[in-house]
């Protein structure tokens, strides 16, 4: 949903824009899986139109709904982007003369991503004949296994002993507390305010390491928090070493964006990018009826008139809005006007009743950001150092975090490569800081004001390998640091109506989906919140019967679960 005028993301964003299509156009021709007929028992949609705003991940698993589980014809499903790529913040792009770029990395579940992992089923792995998308991500991730030895590191550079959880009684104490406590009475309560009487918890391993695993601030949405803590209780007892982490084959674009893209493709749908959606029409009533679309693309406004039977889905909000990129020598500027989703959520929300409040979540970006980093290098010798350092090999580890660190730094190292067009000589790793209005422990700027070197030259002194510095930038391709001002905005401190439901009441012909819409029990920040939603939106008003929606696995309610994790808090 984001426009053009990203600048200096889209310009990098397209440091490969053309050799990513065009990788994606020879990756086409790999699928021959067949298009399924409409069947004559399903009702003729030949005269419905579907129009998506924006092309992310819910967009793409609503068409790929669409046609799957109700037989409607794809060129009838309409899909707007205002960037010049679909993905949303499923992205990953680059090559080995600028340098590769991710502005995150989306982590999955096998135990928890039931929708995700039922829908990428029916979707044809690109580079395995024979295979879906779930069998390609789950076999190399067992291949792959995690079992990180270096989640903590002290300001010494010493790899910390992480097995404890360190938490004394009030810890636990009000931990079992909040797991007990209605979420109705949670309305816009922070975690730091729930745990005002034992602040120790924040000086945990669990603290500093559930924290940087999901991007939790102290000032985060206590409901969030608890979510998390219910959804993913069967990680609490191997938190230390994210075994829980299921790695794909490639960066999150390549592995999950391309193929699934690939497949509405061979069904005719329709991709509009570079077209941003600034407005919707209602119809007017109580009812909410969406009867026109206004479109921004490079011809100039445009009014897409819908029938009475036509559907409107819309993505209410994107973390990566107002991101921007920088370079080796030029920092990511930080700029969070007017965030397109956010402004067009905005616009919609005042026109009728239960679509929602953007404000707690597009009002705050000083709360809400954080700054990721891509380093690129020729060679593997730093690889190579991080390697003997942490005791995993690349793809085997999960995050290091710094834990003394003013930014809060982290890296991850993923199997090389990480990216389809990554040549074998060139290598990359990721990492992110939480506090980017810090000045560094090493480099005295904040975070948001270096530039890539600056950033890399913190984390080899955090590794206490300033000796080697010389040695190490010489092979640095790029440094790429990502502004994100909006990317914690889903961990906001929030009121239960905040966010609206995937259909709003009184709804005849729209929806909502996002890590901004309300479904129960499910977290926020994760694949499978939105492709649920889609699910959710589609059955929905289609009218879908014979099919289920995969309901969120009760883990929280599973004693052998829940007698690990308590026997894990007193360690």
């Amino acid at each position: 949903m984001k426009k053009n005028h990203l600048g200096a993301l889209l310009t990098a964003g397209a440091i490969t824009g053309a050799a990513a299509f065009a990788m994606h156009h020879t990756n086409k021709k790999k699928n021959t899986h067949k298009m399924t007929p409409l069947l004559s028992n399903y009702p003729d949609h030949s005269d419905r139109q579907v129009y998506f705003v924006g092309g992310g991940l819910a967009s793409l698993a609503g068409a790929a709904y669409l046609i799957r589980d109700c037989k409607f014809p794809g060129s009838n499903i309409h899909i707007f982007e205002g960037m010049n790529i679909l993905g949303g913040s499923n992205d990953g792009a680059g090559n080995v003369t600028n340098g590769f770029v991710c502005r995150g990395g989306r982590m999955l579940n096998e135990e928890t991503y039931e929708n995700f992992w039922e829908l990428f089923s029916s979707i044809p792995s690109l580079d395995m004949p024979g295979m879906s998308v779930t069998e390609e991500i789950l076999n190399f991730d067992h291949l792959h296994p995690t079992h990180a030895q270096a989640r903590l590191i002290d300001k010494e550079g010493v790899i910390q002993d992480v097995t404890s959880m360190g938490f004394d009684t009030q810890d636990r104490l009000l931990l079992g507390k909040l797991m007990i406590t209605p979420e109705e009475t949670l309305d816009d309560m922070t975690i730091e305010e729930w745990f005002a009487e034992s602040p120790h918890f924040f000086t945990t391993n669990f603290w500093y390491m559930w924290q940087t695993t999901f991007a939790f601030q102290k000032w985060s949405s206590l409901f969030e928090f608890k979510r998390y803590m219910e959804r993913m209780i069967f990680e609490f007892s191997r938190i230390e070493t994210l075994e829980g982490v299921t790695r794909t084959p490639y960066n999150q674009y390549d592995s999950v964006i391309l193929p699934l893209r690939t497949y509405l493709e061979g069904y005719g749908v329709n991709f509009h990018t570079n077209a941003t959606v600034t407005d919707l029409d209602f119809k007017e009533g109580h009812s909410i009826t969406v009867t026109a679309i206004h479109l921004e693309t490079s011809e100039g406004e445009e009014i897409i008139t819908l029938q009475d039977q036509d559907l409107c889905i819309m993505t209410n909000g994107c973390m990566t809005d107002s991101a921007t990129l920088g370079d080796m020598y030029t920092p990511a500027p930080y700029n969070p006007t007017n965030p397109i989703s956010g402004d067009l959520w905005a616009k919609v929300a005042a026109k009728r009743e239960g679509l929602g409040n953007p404000e707690p979540f597009f009002g705050h970006p000083d709360e809400t950001n954080w700054e990721s980093f891509t380093v690129t290098c020729k060679g593997n010798k730093l690889l190579k150092m991080i390697e003997q350092f942490s005791g995993n090999i690349p793809g085997s580890g999960a995050l290091m975090t710094f834990k003394d660190s003013n930014w809060l730094m982290s890296i991850v190292v993923a199997a090389q490569p990480h990216f389809k067009n990554q040549p074998a000589d060139t290598t990359i790793f990721w990492g992110y800081g939480l506090y980017t209005d810090k000045t560094g422990n090493y480099v005295k700027k904040a975070m948001r004001d270096c530039t890539g070197e600056e950033i890399l030259t913190e984390l080899i002194h955090h590794f206490h390998w300033e000796d080697h510095l010389d040695e190490i930038m010489a092979d640095v391709v790029n440094v790429i640091p990502c502004m994100m001002p909006y990317i914690d905005a889903q961990f906001q401190p929030r009121k239960m109506t905040d966010r609206p439901q995937v259909i709003p009441q009184g709804s005849t012909n729209f929806a909502m989906i996002s890590q901004f819409v309300e479904i129960p029990e499910d977290m926020v920040f994760t694949e499978e919140y939105s492709v649920r939603a889609a699910r959710m939106a589609i059955y929905k008003l289609m009218g879908v019967t014979d099919k289920t929606i995969c309901p969120v696995t009760p883990y929280k309610k599973d004693k052998k679960v829940l007698l690990k994790a308590l026997k894990k808090s007193y360690s």
